[in-house]
């Protein structure tokens, strides 16, 4: 019997809030707790499974566009918007922040008038299911749930370590529960009042996860991330309102597809492209997420990976053939080339793990905000497939930084040293995640040379620049931390790995996802973008990889492979000598200390470079985001100012 895919995306969209509203009631420390947490979560990647196999081989989307009576929906919908608001109000002013407030009022207020006053248009569907909305289906559904699942057996080394904060985990678990079934709430929706809906639950999901120790720095971090992203709510509210009462259009589809021919419409599309910059943790508005990792790990994970960030990219996808050719787009694309750039040079000159992480997502997002800029069908492309790698890449380099910290009680990267024998698993999975990023033939990279592609085809030599120099300072800082993990300094002992087996069960099947995702590299191509770009130009798109790229992508992949065994292999039988480490020659004898010019022993160690005086956070951040400043405003100015 087949299962109507309707109802599994309605049970997709509501079964997580009831997950939440469980976990929630459920004892802290309870292993019912964790087998629920396990059982409920795989039930929906299941279910998010059979939905995006479904969608991706059927071949014919248009059979999965909805319209439905949505009268009880749509009130619930504005109850929700109108709890949201106050929820906001509430919290603002009980902790003094009251700039949030005029936020929150200024989005949802005429949002709310528009619809109780019937000005909103009835729209020809209120969910729509294509190729792009499956693969978001995968992501979030496999590595939105294997987060959770890490997050039950996390909080609670968390707390035992962390004793001064106030155990709160089900309120933690509950809030990952919403904000997936917010996600999947809105890369299911098709009406633009929906979609605002979701989009300000993200937010607010976020400010409550980023607050959740309660101290000072966490309480302003998390306003900090609610003001942003309120900002960019307030531009949605506001293309909203413009497709509605100037176009007389309600939903998405009708945007992306009248917007080829109907010139005005880039003024809501670069309203709701200025909601996604924010989403997306682009200069100017990168300072949230940074902030956001005064949080347990686990939010850092599903913000960086299956939810929060990868909202903005997933609007600005959508929007990305309206902007070929526009200043829009240009500008859209010069943000994020300048974003990539600018925050891969930040991130060599950290050394706290989660920042590090957080630059490179960043920087990430940059390149995918670039390429969906383009508006060429190769910048998509490689937009999707950089979607595709950086989710399970990031979410396992999370996951794992989270696990050494609790193993070491530090995630410095310069305590990092030697970790392929102090905790030999953890450093085995981090390499695998580390290369996932941007090591040939893991998709980072060859995305990044069909991202090449677009900038070249789009006639900008600055994005060229911005390509090729920003993929030079990411290859620094990923080198440098595989460096640290690797080099060994002799009689290094190995630490007791206390990693629980609930974490286990995230890790492993991330990490072997990575290591599938390298093979299935031509058929992700072939079955999950190609149709994506088909659907999104309404024409039979070539493909934007070869038979000669595969080929050489196979080799690249059997070499991964072969070469450390062929070394093995040749090694075999041959005599080794431990050899002592130089030391220009005032080695202490146990290769762990040397002398120095005083007569003294002292303790051998060796430090990355991070070159901070040259451009670290204090030099380069500030001018960053003011820069970046600048061409929002420019952009908002010349295309909303112009139109009005």
């Amino acid at each position: 019997m087949t299962i109507p895919i309707i109802d599994v995306v309605n049970f997709l969209i509501l079964f997580p809030f009831i997950m939440a509203v469980i976990v929630g009631l459920l004892k802290q420390t309870s292993r019912l707790r964790s087998a629920v947490i396990m059982i409920g979560g795989f039930t929906i990647m299941a279910a998010a499974i059979y939905v995006a196999v479904t969608v991706i081989t059927s071949g014919d989307t248009s059979q999965f566009m909805y319209l439905e009576n949505t009268h009880l929906p749509d009130k619930f919908v504005i109850a929700g918007e109108v709890f949201l608001m106050c929820l906001v109000c509430f919290l603002s002013i009980k902790y003094k922040k009251y700039y949030a407030i005029l936020f929150s009022l200024a989005g949802t207020i005429p949002v709310l008038w528009m619809d109780l006053t019937g000005r909103v248009v009835e729209g020809n569907t209120h969910i729509r299911i294509d190729t792009f909305a499956a693969v978001m289906y995968l992501i979030v559904g496999i590595v939105g749930i294997l987060i959770c699942i890490y997050a039950s057996g996390y909080m609670k080394d968390y707390h035992h370590h962390h004793t001064d904060v106030q155990d709160r985990s089900n309120y933690f678990l509950a809030l990952m529960f919403v904000f997936l079934g917010a996600m999947f709430g809105l890369i299911s929706s098709d009406s633009l009042s929906w979609i605002y809906f979701f989009w300000e639950i993200t937010s607010v999901c976020s400010f409550l996860m980023i607050g959740y120790t309660r101290t000072q720095e966490a309480v302003d971090n998390s306003f900090r991330a609610l003001w942003m992203n309120l900002l960019g709510g307030c531009g949605f509210a506001a293309g909203l309102m413009i497709c509605n009462m100037g176009f007389g259009m309600s939903n998405l589809s009708q945007v992306t597809d009248m917007g080829m021919k109907e010139a005005a419409l880039i003024v809501p599309a670069t309203l709701f492209a200025f909601a996604a910059l924010t989403k997306s943790a682009q200069f100017p508005f990168s300072r949230w997420l940074l902030g956001a990792m005064v949080a347990p790990t686990p939010s850092s994970a599903l913000l960086h990976s299956a939810t929060m960030v990868k909202i903005g990219v997933y609007m600005l996808i959508r929007l990305s053939p309206l902007m070929k050719g526009t200043l829009t787009g240009v500008m859209i694309t010069v943000i994020g080339g300048f974003t990539f750039f600018a925050a891969s040079l930040l991130a060599i000159t950290v050394s706290d793990g989660k920042k590090v992480l957080a630059y490179s997502t960043i920087s990430n997002l940059g390149l995918i905000t670039a390429c969906a800029g383009t508006g060429t069908q190769e910048g998509v492309w490689a937009a999707v497939m950089l979607v595709l790698f950086h989710a399970v890449s990031k979410s396992l380099l999370f996951q794992t930084v989270g696990d050494i910290e609790n193993c070491m009680h530090s995630r410095d990267i310069e305590d990092m040293h030697g970790l392929i024998i102090k905790l030999p698993r953890l450093a085995f999975i981090m390499i695998i995640g580390i290369c996932g990023m941007f090591m040939a033939p893991f998709g980072m990279l060859v995305s990044k040379w069909a991202a090449l592609k677009s900038f070249v085809d789009s006639g900008s030599v600055w994005l060229v620049l911005f390509l090729v120099f920003g993929s030079g300072s990411t290859l620094f800082y990923w080198a440098k931390w595989l460096g640290k993990i690797c080099t060994v300094i002799h009689q290094s002992f190995e630490l007791e790995d206390i990693t629980p087996r609930s974490e286990l069960v995230s890790i492993f099947p991330l990490t072997s996802l990575i290591i599938i995702m390298c093979f299935a590299f031509p058929w992700m191509s072939g079955h999950m973008i190609q149709p994506i770009l088909d659907e999104a130009y309404h024409a039979n798109i070539p493909d934007v990889i070869g038979g000669s790229d595969v080929i050489i992508m196979m080799i690249m992949v059997a070499m991964v492979f072969m070469i450390p065994i062929g070394s093995r292999f040749l090694s075999i039988g041959k005599n080794s000598k431990m050899t002592m480490s130089y030391v220009a020659g005032v080695n202490a004898g146990d290769d762990r200390h040397y002398i120095d010019s005083f007569g003294k022993e002292r303790a051998l160690y060796m430090s990355n470079w991070y070159m901070e005086d040259y451009f670290g956070e204090k030099k380069l951040l500030w001018p960053c985001i003011w820069v970046a400043a600048v061409l929002v405003a420019v952009m908002l100015i010349i295309v909303v100012g112009g139109a009005i």
